[in-house]
C-alpha cells in the first residue's frame, strides 16, 4: 500500500469540499486530511476514494461518505481522552478518524468477516482501539460504560435504550434513525433520567442488524 503525493493532494481537495459543505471542526478536517481513505477500499475503487461518496466494501456493507463521517464526528464534540463507543466498525475508516481525534475507542461489528479483517488491518496501520468486539451493537458494551460519546454508523429503526443508558451525563449519542433515508439524531444526556434530542436532516446508511436470538 502506498500513499503518494497524488493521494495526499486528493485528500486536500476533499477537505476543501467538506469545508465548503459546512464542516468547521479543525481536528476532524485534519484527521480526514491525514488518513489514506484508499487503504480502506478495494483497490479497484481507488480512483473513487477521495470523492465525497459512499462505496461498497465486504459483507454487503459500505464505507461511509466522507461528509457523513465528518458530520457525525463533528456532532460528537470529541476531546482527547474521551471514551467513545462505535456501533459498526465496518472498514475501520471511522474508527481511524476517532483514533486521530484522540478518543479511547471501543467498537462493535456485527459482520464476522469485517470484524476479523478490520481488526488486523487497523493494527497494521498503527491504530489501536481500546477494544474491538464481534457482537450485537444494539446492546452496546455495558461492561465499559459510561461513554462520553456513542456513534452509530448504520441506520437503526429505533434508538436502542441500552445505548442511551451507557452515556455519561453530558454524553452524546449520534445515530441515524429510520428506513431509507434516515434522519440523523443527536441525543445529549442532560441528567440521569433526561435527554435532549436534535435532528439534522437526511442521510443514507446500510441497516443496523440486530441479533434476534
Amino acid at each position: 500500500m502506498k500513499d503518494t503525493t497524488r493521494h495526499q493532494g486528493k485528500r486536500r481537495l476533499l477537505v476543501q469540499v467538506l469545508q465548503d459543505k459546512g464542516i468547521a471542526n479543525a481536528a476532524v478536517l485534519k484527521a480526514i486530511g491525514k488518513i489514506p481513505r484508499h487503504f480502506f477500499m478495494d483497490s479497484s475503487f481507488e480512483d473513487h476514494a477521495y470523492q465525497d461518496k459512499a462505496f461498497p466494501i465486504a459483507a454487503d456493507q459500505t464505507i461511509s461518505q466522507p461528509y457523513t463521517v465528518a458530520f457525525q464526528s463533528e456532532l460528537m464534540q470529541i476531546e482527547k481522552g474521551d471514551m467513545v463507543l462505535e456501533i459498526g466498525t465496518g472498514s475501520g475508516y471511522q474508527t481511524a478518524v476517532l483514533c486521530e481525534l484522540g478518543a479511547k475507542v471501543f467498537s462493535i461489528e456485527r459482520q464476522q468477516e469485517l470484524y476479523k479483517k478490520t481488526k488486523l488491518f487497523l493494527s497494521k496501520l498503527g491504530y489501536r482501539p481500546r477494544f474491538l468486539s464481534f457482537g450485537d451493537g444494539y446492546k452496546g458494551l455495558p461492561e465499559y460504560a459510561p461513554f462520553n460519546s456513542i456513534i452509530v454508523t448504520a441506520g437503526a429503526p429505533y434508538v436502542p435504550k441500552p445505548l442511551l443508558s451507557q452515556l455519561k451525563v453530558g454524553g452524546r449519542l449520534v445515530i441515524p434513525v429510520g428506513d431509507d433515508p434516515q434522519i440523523m439524531h443527536l441525543y445529549v444526556r442532560t441528567s440521569e433520567t433526561t435527554f435532549e434530542k436534535k435532528e439534522f436532516g437526511e442521510f443514507r446508511f446500510v441497516p443496523l442488524l440486530e441479533d434476534k436470538n
